[in-house]
């Protein structure tokens, strides 16, 4: 009797300390306390508009029917779209994989093996038994070695009790959509850098045609200094003097021809092609600057500009990441089932009397591998923190970007104010000159500089409309224009 009740007593205790110990090794970590954000700025610099010029799609916002084709071309073949577009595949076919572990996993088997059991074995003592039964003949009885042959299916399922698994969906689907942000974003970056192209080629034609204008004015100054040389009025000093100016200036058309060339390469590249002639409007002289944009309220950046909205997505997925490392401290039940055909003679395998199935289930938690759990939930915790540091980012630099380019188209379009009438001021200058010149009023040192001067001055206009319609394009990228 005391056997009997020693062994009473001692079970349930060895029950009870298993209990505890799986008790013991699923204690989670406290919930996580998340940084806030600051709250956003209720306006752009005192804007208060309440539609921007992010609303308008692009074909509708540039109007230009030249840059509008290329901005097809390059929507149809650049390469960094296709790769975004990838993404998206990659990101829906690791959602797809998620969904996968909330079923029931189900493989066909057949599968075929031997086992040769010793006499001392559990199995070959009692397979031996078995045989000396009077109810155990013909292809009843087991040989040694036992085959094993098994047709059918088995079965592995993992209870989501805890959500783990649903959150590790859920984590994946807002990675595709996240993904598919990320591929409007490229689409953005590519429309702004399209039109930066653009309108940098329409730049430097107006250089080249303000160059060549001046380069005309300039042989009729030099033939002009050449006659008057011949007739005793001017040395050979300011004849030189005028030939080298000019020289210079012929110098100057073929820098502006390079950096056509490099312009219209690095465009072609975006439209996914090889280098070849950009077919373009009239030169950005003949354009108008742009007059008062709207840039909307700061709210409507925050829904509009997809790279925030993919750091928002992927700092929601971070989230969801960290409490599927936290279910990872709990344990798990498992079911596997099989069902199918199962017999130690193949002849016999087919047979009714073969027909097996069986279920199991077991609750298994983590015990000596809580370090590589904890570790795994203290990297969950830092890439989510580094989400959110990221979004944060991402907010301050649409922030910057829009006051930045808003400034700047305004600023802009007051410096070329300033610089058109500086131009025509220079521009009577060098008439007068050329006047008091023939006249003999003034030295040819005189006109050079007047003619230098204008130069220097419209180039100066036309790189300063330039920049006014560059910031004008970020500004509509950085308000997250240019996608849809």
């Amino acid at each position: 009797m005391v056997p009997l009740s020693f062994h009473k007593v001692r079970r349930p205790a060895g029950y009870v300390s298993i209990a505890l110990l799986l008790l013991s090794s699923c204690q989670m970590p406290r919930p996580l306390l998340r940084p806030t954000a600051r709250p956003v700025p209720v306006s752009f610099d005192g804007s208060s508009d309440s539609l921007g010029i992010a609303s308008k799609n692009w074909r509708s916002f540039f109007g230009d029917p030249k840059l509008v084709q290329l901005i097809d071309t390059a929507l149809a073949g650049n390469l960094d779209l296709r790769i975004a577009t990838q993404r998206i595949e990659q990101a829906r076919a690791s959602y797809a994989y998620s969904r996968g572990f909330l079923a029931p996993q189900v493989n066909a088997v057949a599968s075929a093996g031997v086992d040769r059991f010793g006499r001392n074995t559990l199995n070959g003592v009692g397979n031996f038994d078995t045989n000396l039964s009077d109810n155990i003949q013909g292809n009843l009885i087991i040989p040694n070695p036992t085959p094993d042959f098994f047709v059918g299916a088995r079965s592995t399922w993992e209870v989501d009790i805890w959500g783990k698994l649903r959150n590790q969906r859920k984590a994946a689907y807002l990675r595709l959509l996240a993904s598919e942000k990320g591929r409007h974003a490229v689409v953005t970056s590519l429309v702004a850098e399209i039109a930066r192209y653009y309108y940098t080629l329409l730049a430097l034609d107006g250089e080249r045609e303000i160059i060549q204008k001046n380069i005309d004015f300039q042989q009729n100054a030099v033939n002009l200094v050449r006659i008057q040389k011949q007739a005793g009025r001017v040395t050979e000093l300011a004849v030189q003097q005028f030939t080298a100016q000019l020289l210079n200036t012929q110098g100057r058309q073929g820098q502006v021809q390079q950096r056509i060339i490099e312009t219209e390469n690095q465009l072609n590249r975006l439209l996914g092609r090889y280098p070849q002639p950009i077919t373009r409007g009239a030169s950005l002289m003949q354009h108008d600057l742009p007059g008062q944009v709207e840039t909307g309220i700061p709210a409507q950046m925050l829904l509009r500009r997809p790279d925030i909205q993919q750091a928002e997505l992927d700092l929601q997925a971070a989230n969801v990441d960290i409490d599927v490392a936290r279910a990872q401290f709990l344990p798990s039940l498992n079911l596997s089932a099989y069902v199918g055909l199962n017999s130690f003679r193949a002849a016999t395998l087919l047979d009714p009397a073969s027909i097996a199935a069986g279920l199991l289930g077991g609750l298994s938690g983590p015990v000596l591998n809580r370090r590589f759990i904890r570790a795994n939930y203290g990297q969950s915790v830092a890439l989510s923190r580094e989400a959110f540091y990221r979004y944060r980012q991402t907010i301050l630099t649409g922030f910057s970007e829009v006051t930045t380019n808003l400034k700047g188209v305004e600023n802009y379009r007051n410096v070329a104010a300033l610089q058109a009438q500086e131009v025509g001021v220079l521009r009577q200058a060098v008439s007068v000159s050329n006047d008091l010149f023939a006249g003999g009023y003034a030295s040819y040192l005189e006109v050079i500089t007047a003619q230098r001067t204008v130069l220097e001055a419209e180039l100066a206009l036309i790189n300063t409309k330039q920049a006014q319609f560059l910031s004008l394009m970020d500004l509509y990228r950085a308000l997250g224009g240019g996608w849809e």
